[in-house]
């Protein structure tokens, strides 16, 4: 069994007198890729900023290779420079060019020495293959370019977990291949990773798991493979028919 990196224990979150999240729990090992599906406004990405600190939560509990997640001041601030969060919408300094958003939080946050950081960037900017971009601003980049180096940014962290909220939804559709195929890599490599995406080809390939999340809840967990070829609810068919329309609907135009 692979070591735990967090843990969800009933966790839940409301705003207000509405409930987003209730008795959520689940755990994800080392190495593993968690895939979190659903429809929009099932509560997806507010999980991911429970767990990142960015949103409170109002009962249960996260904890990080056992020690519980603060829900607030310096020691939430520790703890979340173990967990890397990309962000749909990039969340690069347009100020900065690409290598200085990506030594800043390095430098800035875990007082590592600029030479150091620079190095391990300019080998992951390779390796996504933007090393001729190290000195672009993010205007000068398209959405895929901008993602990538939001991926390269969190990665120089160092995290023990990191968590991907639709990092794709903003790109052009040609664009999104080239993303997710470094999230691939990653998973090969053995990253640990949270991912929240609509894109579900994807999600069949990259997962070891798959929660589905509705009305607030988990409604199903299980493998890819179970989750979707035999899905056991039938809420989890009633999604998954939904894509399989889309998709024969997209291809019907592609060939008229």
């Amino acid at each position: 069994m692979p070591e735990e990196v967090l843990a969800i224990r009933h966790l839940k979150k409301n705003f207000g007198e509405l409930t987003v999240l209730e008795d959520i729990s689940f755990s994800v090992g080392e190495g593993e890729v968690i895939v979190i599906v659903g429809p929009s406004g099932c509560g997806k990405s507010t999980l991911l900023r429970c767990i990142n600190g960015l949103e409170g939560i109002q009962g249960g509990e996260i904890l990080l290779r056992g020690t519980p997640v603060p829900k607030k001041g310096k020691d939430l601030t520790k703890v979340r420079q173990k967990i890397g969060m990309v962000f749909q919408n990039y969340e690069l300094f347009p100020h900065l060019n690409v290598l200085e958003n990506i030594l800043l939080a390095p430098m800035k946050v875990q007082k590592r020495t600029r030479e150091d950081v620079k190095e391990e960037a300019l080998a992951m900017l390779s390796r996504v293959g933007l090393e001729s971009k190290a000195e672009s601003f993010p205007r000068q980049l398209s959405g895929g370019q901008k993602q990538r180096v939001a991926i390269v940014r969190t990665l120089c962290m160092h995290p023990d977990i990191l968590l991907f909220d639709e990092v794709t939804a903003a790109l052009d559709p040609e664009m999104v291949r080239e993303v997710l195929d470094v999230i691939l890599g990653l998973a090969e490599d053995g990253k640990t990773m949270l991912i929240v995406t609509h894109e579900m080809q994807f999600a069949r390939a990259v997962a070891d798991r798959v929660i589905f999340l509705d009305n607030a809840r988990i409604c199903e967990e299980g493998t890819p493979e179970l989750f979707f070829d035999k899905p056991k609810t039938e809420r989890a068919r009633e999604f998954l028919k939904t894509f399989s329309f889309q998709r024969k609907s997209r291809k019907r135009q592609e060939v008229s």
